[in-house]
């Protein structure tokens, strides 16, 4: 009986022990600063949603990634949104996403699969990452099928 329920007990903080210790490597932080530990190091820059619209609406050249589902991508996203989920970007970044020094800004529902997902793209040598967290907190437009 004890055995069970350490068992019990495991299956469910191992979850959220691994869910924090994600978040932490990844970089899940607020404001507009560098995640990286180690000067010199590639980083991601952590935005918000006001930020982000301040520099789409600049006259530099970006990449909206949208990091989610397919499924909550068409329900809402951001105009001009470019999907790739979160769990595809090793394999599909380096043919959708070619040049590395191109400015790519990526959200996801609530920010941490786009905090995971901009540190996986500064691992793959991504040199421009934004992170600006979770469409929950854009007050823009948006396209899709709930507004």
């Amino acid at each position: 009986m004890a055995k069970e329920r350490a068992n019990v007990l495991l299956t469910r903080i191992v979850p959220v022990l691994f869910l924090v210790a994600l978040m932490l490597t990844a970089g899940y932080i607020s404001g507009d600063t560098d995640t990286s530990p180690q000067p010199g190091a590639a980083v991601y820059r952590k935005i918000t949603a006001e930020r982000a619209k301040e520099m789409m609406d600049g006259d530099e050249r970006f990449i909206l990634l949208d990091v989610r589902t397919d499924a909550e991508f068409r329900e809402r996203r951001i105009s001009g949104a470019v999907l790739i989920p979160h769990l595809e970007i090793r394999e599909r970044a380096p043919d959708e996403l070619p040049d590395k020094d191109a400015l790519i800004m990526v959200y996801c529902l609530r920010g941490a699969r786009s905090a995971a997902a901009a540190n996986e793209l500064v691992g793959m040598g991504y040199t421009n990452v934004y992170d600006l967290g979770g469409i929950v907190d854009w007050k823009y437009e948006t396209a899709g099928g709930a507004q």
